[in-house]
């Protein structure tokens, strides 16, 4: 496991608490606050993942929780942090 396996699988956010605790396994069913995708509902298959980011990205990547986000945010950084197994590329 690298340290991206505990970011969010669709943006990279990386919280406090893994959404999928830290056993990468067991999903904590909180929203990120960065993409608002609901952790071990709308994330738990790699197609699932790949359709909500592209839906997110789509709308403008908007923050679910704005008065969290970073001054100097950069989509293209955050996305860099998505777990290795769960991106596009």
């Amino acid at each position: 496991m690298d340290s991206t396996d505990l970011n969010c699988r669709v943006c990279g956010f990386a919280s406090k608490e893994p959404p999928w605790g830290k056993d990468g396994d067991t999903p904590v069913f909180d929203f990120c606050p960065c993409c608002g995708v609901e952790h071990g509902y709308q994330d738990a298959t790699k197609a699932g993942v790949l359709r909500f980011r592209a839906n997110w990205i789509q709308s403008g990547a908007d923050w679910e929780t704005p008065s969290l986000k970073p001054d100097g945010w950069a989509l293209s950084v955050q996305l860099d942090q998505v777990p290795r197994y769960f991106r596009d590329d």
